[in-house]
């Protein structure tokens, strides 16, 4: 089953093309095609300042395939809220748990034209599983558990998935706000799944290419520290390895890579 709440071509016309958007230039540096010249230029930009950004993208894509086949494979849960959904790629969300459990129901959520303009991608789905889109605002917590629940049963476990969408949120205590109250508002057996870019001594080259885009870029972007990354876990149960670079959580590979500033982690609501 699929549905779509608004109409591609209404959100086609909002959409700008004379300025860079972190969406397309997320698309671009995975080797996506919806993306135009002006986000190439900044994406080709950003890489010369962090030669490694490309790096980024990827590591948060595949940390997204490893969290959520674990979380339908080894804890079966059957139900995921991806919220921030970026623009559809290989491997998302629904494709990736329905190919574990084909039971598997997913909503999508964006407020962001872009994304909605092709939301039609993200609605495909097994005939046992079921698939939805929501144009709303991360903010929006109460219109979005409502549309939400025409999809998923509340009172089961849900997965949550926020990844690298909170860094839109500058004021912290806002950010972290939000995060607990989705989490408050999900029952026991729940799990948050969240990624975030970060800020450390040692990467300052990352601090140059987000300063970059924030002069230059829509929408601004906030970093945290890997420790303020770790606060949207409390009161969860942290699964190992705990909040780290996402290409080190549970790799595939025994090779430990090189860290990347975008860590996640994976936590359970007790």
């Amino acid at each position: 089953m699929t549905e779509i709440s608004a109409a591609s071509l209404e959100a086609r016309k909002r959409i700008r093309t004379d300025q860079p958007h972190t969406a397309r230039i997320w698309n671009y540096w995975l080797g996506g095609k919806d993306n135009y010249p002006v986000d190439q230029a900044a994406g080709d930009q950003i890489r010369a300042l962090h030669p490694g950004i490309g790096d980024y993208a990827l590591a948060d894509r595949q940390f997204l395939g490893r969290a959520v086949r674990h979380l339908a494979g080894q804890c079966g849960i059957r139900q995921f809220l991806d919220i921030g959904t970026g623009l559809p790629t290989a491997d998302n969300t629904h494709e990736v748990a329905q190919r574990v459990a084909p039971d598997s129901r997913v909503v999508y959520v964006d407020n962001d034209p872009i994304v909605l303009a092709h939301a039609e991608a993200l609605l495909t789905s097994t005939p046992e599983g079921s698939t939805a889109y929501l144009d709303e605002d991360l903010r929006n917590i109460d219109a979005i558990l409502e549309q939400a629940a025409k999809t998923l049963d509340f009172s089961k476990p849900v997965a949550l998935v926020l990844l690298g969408v909170v860094i839109f949120i500058e004021d912290d205590e806002e950010a972290y706000g939000v995060v607990r109250s989705l989490m408050d508002r999900l029952p026991s057996g729940s799990h948050l799944v969240l990624s975030h870019t970060i800020t450390r001594p040692d990467m300052p080259d990352v601090d140059a290419a987000v300063a970059f885009w924030n002069e230059n870029g829509t929408p601004k972007l906030t970093q945290r520290t890997p420790g303020a990354v770790s606060r949207f876990f409390e009161g969860l149960e942290l699964l190992e390895p705990g909040v780290v670079s996402c290409n080190r959580w549970r790799p595939d590979s025994s090779e430990v890579p090189a860290e990347v500033a975008m860590f996640g982690g994976v936590g359970r609501k007790a």
